[in-house]
């Protein structure tokens, strides 16, 4: 019998499966269900329901994006439990989309289950998102000591 991996670990590979474009190792990473939820970094908000999720990473596979890697610059944190356990943290990826290279960060947060037949962790609800840059027009409200 295999070791379940910890969350750290599954994100880790999900992670290289979306680097590599490997779609089954994608969507083995969800939880298949009409009810898993994903808000998404890009223009489309949030997708909701597994057919939709391989409906659009089967599109993110076909697409010009090719993703050089993604990396860590805040956590991975993490906490787990018997029945549930999150990831979050501050990603960078690096990206080329036809030959023009760069860079984004991204905050990226997971909530995450046990398969209750193999115990392997399944992503039940993902969070990735920009920072806007100065979404109130007062700069940041956080005041610096004195």
């Amino acid at each position: 019998m295999t070791a379940v991996q910890s969350v750290v670990e599954t994100i880790a590979e999900h992670y290289q499966a979306i680097v590599d474009k490997n779609l089954p190792g994608i969507l083995d990473k969800y939880v298949p269900s009409e009810e898993t939820y994903v808000i998404l970094e890009g223009p489309r908000l949030t997708t909701i329901g597994f057919e939709k999720i391989r409906k659009g990473w089967m599109d993110f596979c076909q697409s010009a994006i090719e993703l050089q890697g993604i990396e860590w610059l805040e956590g991975p944190f993490h906490q787990q439990t018997d029945s549930m356990a999150w990831v979050a943290g501050i990603i960078r990826l690096c990206v080329s989309v036809s030959g023009r290279a760069f860079e984004n960060i991204f905050r990226a947060t997971f909530v995450l289950v046990p398969d209750a037949a193999s115990g392997q962790w399944r992503i039940r609800h993902e969070h990735v998102s920009g920072a806007l840059p100065n979404p109130y027009g007062i700069g940041d409200w956080s005041r610096k000591q004195d």
